[in-house]
C-alpha cells in the first residue's frame, strides 16, 4: 500500500524532515507513528498526501509512485485517502451534517446519497442524533468524532492521522482508538501519527519510531 524508499525530506530553513527513511506498509494494516516533537511524524504523513514533496528517494501508495502525479492529479490521491487533524477542522457555521458532507459535496456526490452517506458515517462514530447541531455544542471528543466521520465518509481506501487524541482524555483516547480499530477491521489501512506511547502499548499494532528523520525502531506485530 505505501513504501518509502530512501526518501529525505529537508526544509528550506535546513532542518532534516526525513532522512533516508525505508519503509514499506501494507494494505490493511494499521501503524502507529511514534517519536519526539520533530522527529518526522507529521512530514511523513504530508508525503503520503502531497501535501509535501520529498528531496530525495520515492514515494508509492497504492502501486503509484507519487513522483510521477501532476499537480491536477493530486485531488484525486486525496480523494482515495481520509485525513483526521489533532485540531479537527470543523466548520462552526456549519452543523454536524454539513461538515461531514463537504468532501461529498465537493467530490460530486449526488445529493440523494450524500445524505444516506453521512448519515452512515455518524452512526458509526455514534452522533446520528447530533447531525442538526453546530460543533459549538458539542465536547471535545464528539467533535473529534465529528472529524473521523467527515474523513471516512468517502470511503478512503486509506486513512491518516495526526496526533487525534492529542487534545482529549485517556478514557475518551482510548474510545477514538478504538473507533480507528473498527475501520482497521474492516480492510482500511490505518496511520496515526501519535506520542501517547501509553494508550498505543495497549493497543496490538505495529509501532514505527522516527528519530530525528531517520527509522529508530520498526515494532512490526505481524511478523
Amino acid at each position: 500500500m505505501i513504501r518509502f524508499n530512501q526518501v529525505s525530506k529537508r526544509y528550506p530553513n535546513g532542518h532534516m524532515g526525513l532522512d533516508q527513511l525505508t519503509l514499506h506498509i501494507k494494505t490493511g494494516e494499521m501503524v502507529f507513528i511514534t517519536g519526539h516533537s520533530g522527529a518526522g511524524k507529521s512530514t511523513l504523513l504530508k508525503l503520503i498526501m502531497c501535501m509535501e514533496r520529498p528531496s530525495s528517494g520515492q514515494v508509492h501508495v497504492g502501486g503509484q509512485n507519487l513522483a510521477d502525479l501532476s499537480s491536477d492529479d493530486i485531488p484525486y490521491l486525496r480523494r482515495q485517502v481520509g485525513v483526521v487533524f489533532q485540531n479537527h477542522q470543523l466548520l462552526f457555521d456549519r452543523t454536524v451534517f454539513d461538515n461531514v458532507a463537504l468532501p461529498l459535496i465537493i467530490n460530486g456526490t449526488p445529493p440523494d446519497e450524500i445524505g444516506r452517506r453521512v448519515r452512515a458515517a455518524l452512526d458509526k462514530v455514534g452522533l446520528l442524533s447530533r447531525e442538526a447541531l453546530y460543533p459549538i455544542a458539542l465536547s471535545g471528543g464528539e467533535q473529534q468524532r465529528v472529524g473521523i466521520a467527515r474523513a471516512v465518509v468517502h470511503k478512503p481506501a486509506l486513512l491518516l492521522a495526526d496526533e487525534p487524541t492529542g487534545n482529549l482524555d485517556p478514557e475518551l483516547s482510548a474510545e477514538i482508538m478504538g473507533l480507528f480499530e473498527d475501520f482497521n477491521r474492516v480492510g482500511v489501512t490505518v496511520i496515526i501519527a501519535s506520542h501517547d506511547l501509553p494508550l498505543i502499548a495497549t493497543l496490538d499494532h505495529r509501532m514505527l519510531t522516527l528519530d530525528q528523520g531517520t527509522l529508530l525502531r520498526d515494532g512490526d506485530q505481524h511478523g
